[in-house]
């Protein structure tokens, strides 16, 4: 196993969101047939993967603690996107989720750094070596969180990130400048 991460001369470990970030969101996704890749997402993983990031989802999935789907169902979607990623020439290097709904005050949930902690130990990672990727204020706080090197906003103001972009491209570009 390769040891990345954001010293100066080696690319960072990159965090995303799943829903508004690399896929639509479609409002607790529950059918892999609904994955659906935004524009730009696959060219700018490419982008991000050619430059030697490691590449790691984080994601919120409320939706099976709130009984709207089940793990089954969340492991088909992971499964396709996987797949519809495959075949844009991306590989996820792990993706870890939150099964939680919002009241269960669980460590894993986003803003909270649970899931970023079980990444670092099995990548080998420090925190604030890392770029944090979403679409909400919950993952640019995640990144303010975990003292990340970078958080990058898709679509939205900048408020209290680094940089707000449009698609993954633009911030694929942000890493490698």
């Amino acid at each position: 196993m390769t040891k990345i991460t954001g010293t100066k001369n080696a690319a960072p470990v990159v965090i995303l969101d799943r829903d508004g970030t690399i896929i639509a969101d479609k409002n607790y996704l529950a059918r892999a047939e609904q994955v659906e890749l935004l524009p730009n997402a696959a060219a700018g993983l490419r982008q991000m993967q050619r430059a030697g990031c490691r590449l790691l989802v984080a994601t919120n999935q409320s939706g099976i603690g709130r009984g709207y789907f089940t793990v089954a169902d969340y492991e088909k979607t992971a499964a396709r996107l996987a797949a519809m990623l495959a075949d844009e020439g991306v590989r996820l290097d792990g993706v870890y989720y939150c099964p939680h709904s919002p009241a269960d005050g669980c460590a894993c949930r986003k803003p909270r750094a649970g899931l970023v902690e079980r990444a670092a130990r099995e990548w080998r990672f420090a925190w604030r070596d890392c770029v944090v990727i979403g679409d909400k204020p919950s993952d640019i706080e995640l990144g303010k969180n975990i003292g990340a090197r970078l958080s990058i906003i898709i679509g939205a103001e900048k408020g209290a990130a680094d940089a707000a972009v449009a698609d993954l491209v633009e911030a694929a570009a942000v890493i490698e400048s």
